[in-house]
């Protein structure tokens, strides 16, 4: 770890202890070279699965896209923002416990579909007349009826 103030490339820990809930590592460090102190902070790094859109195409998960999908649906609707952030990091959670390299952009939807569900009928419904493409009236029909049977079955 280079030194912030005088970019030795060496320093020894003097610190370590878990921080942010155990999701990553605060150690106290001092320079070989200088003496100063500073604190780094080590976490893990989980690399998003690239996403296959429905006309093939190749590109790289985009979490700004997917905040923009759930914003847009949640508009106007009584959820928080914490839940929203929560609703954001399960289905990120679940996208990478797929394990797959390469996800279909199909599944996301789905995923995000059942996040929906669980918070607010209300977004669900919108977010599922964009992504399945609701034509007509009798199709948010069929939807609101499917969803109030599962209402039912829950």
């Amino acid at each position: 770890m280079h030194c912030p103030f005088c970019n030795v490339a060496d320093s020894k820990v003097i610190d370590s202890r878990l921080a942010a809930s155990g999701s990553q590592i605060r150690r106290r460090r001092e320079c070989v070279s200088c003496a100063e102190r500073f604190t780094t902070f080590e976490s893990y790094e989980m690399v998003m699965p690239r996403v296959i859109k429905s006309n093939g195409k190749n590109e790289p998960f985009d979490e700004e896209k997917l905040r923009r999908s759930l914003m847009h649906a949640l508009q106007k609707r009584p959820i928080t923002q914490e839940q929203i952030e929560s609703a954001l990091s399960d289905i990120q959670l679940q996208i990478r416990r797929l394990g797959e390299r390469d996800v279909k952009s199909r599944l996301i939807g789905e995923i995000v579909m059942k996040a929906l569900f669980a918070l607010d009928h209300v977004a669900y419904v919108r977010f599922a007349s964009v992504y399945q493409d609701f034509q007509d009236v009798e199709a948010f029909r069929q939807q609101i009826e499917s969803m109030l049977r599962r209402d039912l079955n829950d």
